[in-house]
């Protein structure tokens, strides 16, 4: 989401302007899952794993929240929202994040490597994790969800501080 031009378009990411890429950490070639966005939400909730189904670019997906995982990226948190498409053929048995563990074994784990080290092969260090690691439920992940809505909503009336947000 290209958050400094106007109406906010759905870009590929760039990067002291390149376009970025994500390395391939071995043994996952990209992204493990799909990456998307929740609208109206705002400052680091731009981000939200949907997997299993492939997904199009840009294509408005309705979603079961599961939990979240916390991330610390050069020091901020960057929060990770784990969810599945509702119409997804595995939803009807996957509920919260202990249902991945249950029906996906190594799936939670391997999305922890994956993010510990996915910049690495750019040069900088491996990311943190708030909690050690722990994924938190799905109520922990709605309450989040919530704020980042609220602080959004700031934003939107001019209450808060959108940096270079336009």
């Amino acid at each position: 989401i290209a958050t400094e031009e106007p109406l906010n378009p759905i870009k590929q990411d760039t990067k002291k302007g390149k376009l970025r890429y994500v390395a391939n950490i071995f043994p996952h070639k990209g992204y493990i899952w799909n990456y998307g966005a929740l609208p109206q939400h705002f400052p680091n909730l731009f981000e939200i794993i949907f997997f299993l189904q492939v997904r199009s670019s840009g294509e408005i997906v309705k979603v079961k929240v599961l939990g979240v995982l916390g991330m610390v990226d050069e020091g901020e948190t960057d929060w990770k929202i784990i969810a599945i498409g509702v119409d997804d053929p595995e939803a009807q048995n996957i509920h919260d994040i202990d249902d991945v563990r249950k029906h996906k074994p190594g799936y939670l784990e391997a999305t922890i490597e994956w993010f510990r080290l996915y910049k690495v092969p750019d040069g900088k260090p491996e990311n943190g994790f708030a909690f050690n690691g722990e994924f938190k439920g799905k109520d922990f992940a709605v309450e989040i969800i919530k704020s980042t809505h609220e602080y959004w909503k700031a934003l939107l009336h001019k209450k808060a501080d959108g940096g270079t947000i336009k």
